[in-house]
Formats: structure tokens, sequence, C-alpha cells
């Protein structure tokens, strides 16, 4: 998994409230047949594509330079609805790695972390005011997410901090899944079985 310290980049704002995961990916997309790293065209295909499937010019991320954004900011409870993994896959398979909203949906949430992206929490008075100096030039003013201070810094410099479990931080700086994270942790574990063995050594001679 790749790893997550600082990110600068163009924004995309997309200040929609409760955008699900079937707006996201649809369900039929989802059945294996198309890799992971596929799955980024058919993000949300309902707002990007005409009915001859030609590109939809209305639809902000149609549009330089948002098309080149790796931060997404969205409205309130983003992510909610299904639980499917691959609403994350898709949003990376278009270039994002990082979403800022007031809420998320609590399984979209999760998802985040095991595949490197960041959800970040920001109140909507502070997104609106970053969105307005965005929109004034989305090319320049680009936001920067420093997840080792965990911090948003502005177009105009402020400064804005964000929390996320810590366990949770660990796994994106480090690249780490929570089998990994588990792994990292294997001197530890040996340790403990070892104890435990000599304890209890009737669990262990099956």
């Amino acid at each position: 998994m790749e790893t997550f310290t600082i990110l600068r980049s163009i924004v995309a704002p997309m200040l929609r409230n409760n955008i699900d995961t079937d707006v996201i990916i649809r369900i039929e997309h989802l059945g294996g047949s198309i890799p992971r790293d596929e799955l980024g065209s058919f993000c949300f295909e309902s707002w990007r594509y005409l009915p001859d499937r030609s590109e939809n010019p209305d639809f902000l991320l149609n549009r330089d330079p948002y098309r080149r954004a790796r931060i997404l900011m969205a409205g309130s409870n983003f992510g909610c609805g299904s639980s499917r993994e691959g609403a994350v896959w898709a949003l990376m398979g278009m270039g994002f790695r990082a979403v800022i909203a007031p809420s998320f949906g609590d399984i979209f949430f999760n998802n985040c972390f095991q595949n490197g992206m960041l959800p970040v929490q920001l109140e909507r008075s502070k997104i609106d005011a970053i969105t307005s100096q965005v929109e004034a030039d989305p090319e320049k003013n680009q936001v920067t997410i420093d997840l080792v201070a965990n911090q948003v810094l502005a177009p105009d410099g402020t400064q804005s901090e964000f929390h996320i479990p810590a366990l949770r931080r660990e796994s994106l700086l480090h690249g780490l899944d929570d089998v990994g994270l588990t792994l990292k942790r294997a001197s530890m574990i040996d340790t403990f079985q070892a104890a435990d063995r000599a304890r209890r050594p009737w669990i262990y001679d099956v």
C-alpha cells in the first residue's frame, strides 16, 4: 500500500451532501470481471457521462484543471449507503488520494484506510472558505494535506487541524493495511505466545 505523508494538489469541490456509494460506483461493475485498478472509468458514471457515453461537460470532474485533482472536497455524509470497498477503489482509480468532508459514512471511512486513501473531516465553514479560494483560481490555489502534522493548509496559508485514530494514521504513514500493522508487531506476538505456551501448554498441544 502506498504511503501517505504530505499531499499538495488541485482540489475538486463537489459539495453535495449524502453522495452515496451507489453514485460513486454502480454495483454491476463490482462482480469481479473488472480489475480494481480499472474501476476509475466508472466512477460517478451517472453524473460523468451522457446517454451516448460521451463526457457530460457540466460535470465538474470532466473539466480542467479539476480532472487532475487528487483531493476531493464533498458535503456531509460522503460515502453513505451500501458498504462497498469498490467505492474507494473507483475514487483512487480516478486519481484521488484524499477526500475532505464534514462527515463520512462509517464503512466508507474505514475502507479508506484499508486502501491508502485519507478521509479528512473538517467543519463545513472551513470547507466553504477553502472552496471560495480554490474556485478563484483552481490551478494556482492548491491545498496541502499534511498527515505528519495533521493539518490542512488552505491556499491563503490558513491551517486547519484534523484528527484521525492513531492506528489509522500509522497505517497510512507507513503504507500498511491491517495485516501489515499486525506483522509489524510480530516480535510482541511471539513473546506473548511463548509466555502463554508456558502457562497453558494444553492449549497448544493439539
